[in-house]
Order: C-alpha cells, then structure tokens, then sequence
C-alpha cells in the first residue's frame, strides 16, 4: 500500500498528506502542525510541550507565592515604620483660624 492510498487516522474519510514524525500515523492538513519544522500531530505536540509546561507552572506559582509574600512585608515595614515615626512626633496644635500653635510646657 502506497502512502497516496492511505487515511487519515483521525478522520477516515480524508486522504492523509502526511505522517506524524513521532506516531507515524497517517494525517490529513488539518490533523499535523508544523512545529519547529516538522509535521507533528495535537496528539504529539501536547506530549512534548506538557513536561515544560507542568514543571513551569509549578516555578511559576512558587515565584508568584513568593512575591506577594515579599510585597506584604515590605508594605507592614513601611506602615510600621510610618506609625513608629508618627509616635515619637511632637504633637502640634492647630487652630481655627488656620494658624499654628507650639504645644504649651
């Protein structure tokens, strides 16, 4: 059996035009993507991106964990250190008439 007689594997009725690189399966166009210059099948192609993919995420979500909790203490450093400085301030007075008044010893 010649390849011009061959199907596609996933729809039968289609003349298939390529082989998948990896399977070795028969294919019609819309079945195979061409990824980094070769013919590859959905099948394929999801089994070769899910290992770089899954280890990503997870160093994506640890980075992303990481960050915000780097964020939330920077922010309670800055806040502390707003309202310990605002403690030790002398206190000053204002009156209604816009002027200021030194504290009274």
């Amino acid at each position: 059996m010649t390849f011009a007689w061959q199907r596609c594997f996933i729809h039968p009725a289609r003349e298939a035009v390529s082989l998948c690189v990896e399977c070795r399966r028969a294919y019609c166009r819309e079945c195979v993507v061409d990824h980094d210059g070769r013919l590859i099948c959905a099948a394929c192609l999801e089994k070769l991106r899910a290992p770089a993919s899954r280890g990503g995420r997870a160093l994506e979500r640890t980075l992303s964990a990481a960050g915000l909790a780097v964020t939330l203490l920077l922010c309670w450093m800055v806040f502390y250190m707003a309202g310990r400085l605002m403690m030790t301030a002398e206190p000053v007075h204002h009156s209604f008439d816009a002027t200021v008044q030194e504290p009274q010893k």
